[in-house]
């Protein structure tokens, strides 16, 4: 909270009646009517369709590379995509308090329609970051609204099982993306991977126009336009570009020494950190305020979410690296042999977030997760050119276990410490710590793939490349037309490189292990925030903003054991 609002606050008390936020009775619990399900399915529609495109395109990413000849410029591919979708998260949840969720979530929606489309067209690998930036835009804005709007509308206490079903069309979407984008790309149609969104995101569009009735906020334009805290958003977007460009550039096409990659992460390093001096001491309504990072359990999650989308991204790129480098595998096959992976984690994200609902605790699943994915990307580290299946089945179900755990499991500690008025801005953080993370996960694969690709391959292979060129992808379709002790020698460089960064992710994972000591079991909230629930056509109470700023303090106030009365009913 900024030091502006925190006198208002404890000025003027608010009574449980004066407010939208309000706890269902234990007898009538949380009811689900058609509405709810017609706006959840809407939600799941927009969910399947970002996360199928992530998974199909990193697979034929070698294909892409290949077709466009931009073997130099493979890694803007994912990361501008991860890019944009990072950079425009702070902004996407004010402006869902601003505007409303259904009005952002339909610009979401058509901007990865635009994005898409712009994608599959593109006759060079410039066009192609460009319309994957626009892309990545629109995605981030689809993930971010998906969580806020079931944050409006099922209460954390009972919020489980919903979001099991949300990490399971993730999973779902990502078992089923890299077989198609095998496919596509086997037939040299990889255009098809982008085209295929946009029927797809069409019908998303139609869902959410049609179903998702969620009440949105009144007033003026310029009341709405005066919130957006337009200055440290600017500030967060362009800290966040210049940090992910440095990550990307960063001993790939610059050394790490180099003014071109130093000059650009200490510039955005010092603008991200800016940015939270700023909210935290300007502005009257800040996008993250203090509370929202201030508890040592929230923080906690958040590390964990970072940690988390940096492995998870990883394993996504690189595992079926090794299946086409080192095996010799198609497309096709590899996402086939990938299916280990994607097919388990739907279980159980779905059994974490379910039992965290039963037993209403999270920190277990979290330490679970950690220590799985500690043992398992140790175990990848052991993967060799002639690894056997059951192997790399294997292995692949105790990574993907670990995954599906956390990939529910970090969302309860981000909110359990928190009023249910900061969901919007807690949960925007949360997706920009993930979606951050997730493209450090491509870049720091790619920046130690490349430089121990450097050392190991054999100077005969890459002799046919110019120097300086980033081989890790381009080098793959060459591999097979290669005659022996050539082929042999290259397959075991990609192996022996890969377990570098298998043993980074071990450091990755050990790192989200020790975030769990900072978690504290907290009792999860059983109400909702009627500001921005179901549109049911009924009257409701809005808050104006000084009362709106009471209420979450006198709630966080509650929530950290000071008796308030103003919460009292």
């Amino acid at each position: 909270m900024s030091l502006k609002t925190s006198s208002t606050a404890a000025a003027e008390p608010v009574t449980a009646s004066q407010t939208d936020v309000t706890a269902p009775s234990p007898s009538s619990g949380f009811r689900k009517g058609s509405a709810f399900w017609l706006t959840f399915i809407a939600v799941l529609v927009c969910t399947f369709v970002s996360a199928l495109d992530l998974t199909a395109v990193s697979v034929a990413l070698p294909t892409i590379t290949e077709s466009l000849h931009g073997g130099g410029k493979f890694v803007w591919i994912g990361s501008a995509y991860g890019l944009s979708s990072a950079a425009i998260l702070p902004l996407s949840g004010r402006l869902a308090d601003a505007f409303g969720r259904r009005p952002v979530m339909l610009a979401s929606v058509s901007l990865f329609l635009l994005g898409s489309a712009l994608s599959g067209a593109s006759q060079n690998m410039n066009m192609l970051i460009a319309a994957r930036t626009v892309q990545g835009i629109g995605s981030g804005g689809i993930l971010n609204l998906s969580e806020i709007i079931v944050s409006d509308l099922v209460p954390l206490s009972e919020r489980g099982m919903f979001m099991g079903i949300i990490s399971s069309v993730w999973a779902i979407a990502s078992g089923v993306g890299p077989p198609i984008g095998g496919v596509l790309a086997q037939a040299n149609a990889w255009r098809w991977i982008f085209y295929l969104n946009l029927p797809l995101t069409g019908i998303a569009f139609v869902l959410v126009l049609a179903f998702l009735r969620v009440r949105t906020p009144p007033g003026s334009l310029r009341d709405k336009l005066s919130r957006l805290d337009i200055l440290g958003n600017v500030i967060i977007i362009a800290g966040t570009t210049l940090a992910l460009i440095g990550l990307t550039w960063g001993g790939v096409a610059y050394a790490w020494t180099s003014a071109h990659t130093l000059a650009t992460l200490i510039i955005g390093f010092v603008l991200m950190g800016g940015f939270f001096v700023y909210e935290w001491l300007v502005p009257e309504d800040p996008s993250i305020p203090w509370e929202v990072v201030g508890n040592r359990t929230t923080v906690s999650a958040y590390i964990g979410t970072f940690f988390h989308g940096i492995v998870s991204t990883a394993v996504f790129y690189y595992l079926p690296v090794y299946f086409q480098a080192c095996m010799g595998s198609s497309p096709l096959r590899s996402s086939v042999q990938t299916l280990p992976l994607a097919l388990i984690i739907s279980p159980f994200a779905f059994a974490a977030g379910t039992l965290v609902q039963v037993v209403q605790k999270y920190r277990w699943a979290n330490l679970l997760g950690w220590a799985l994915a500690v043992v398992g990307f140790g175990l990848f580290s052991t993967f060799d050119a002639d690894s056997s299946t059951g192997k790399w089945v294997g292995l692949q179900i105790i990574v993907a276990a670990a995954l599906g755990l956390l990939y529910t499991a970090t969302i309860f500690p981000t909110l359990a410490p928190l009023p249910v008025a900061r969901t919007a801005s807690a949960l925007a953080f949360f997706s920009f710590a993930r979606t951050f993370a997730q493209t450090w996960g491509v870049t720091v694969g790619s920046t130690v793939l490349q430089n121990r690709l450097a050392s190991t391959l054999p100077a005969a292979f890459t002799s046919q490349f110019p120097s300086g060129a980033q081989i890790a992808y381009a080098a793959i379709p060459v591999i097979n037309s290669l005659s022996d002790p050539l082929k042999t020698e290259v397959r075991n460089a990609f192996a022996d490189s890969l377990k570098t960064v298998w043993f980074v992710m071990v450091g990755m994972s050990g790192a989200g292990l020790l975030s769990v000591a900072l978690m504290q079991e907290l009792p999860m909230q059983q109400e909702t925030d009627k500001t921005f629930g179901l549109d049911d056509g009924s009257q409701t109470t809005v808050l104006d903003s000084e009362k709106a700023t009471a209420v979450v303090a006198s709630e966080s106030a509650t929530r950290q054991g000071t008796p308030d009365a103003t919460t009292q009913t």
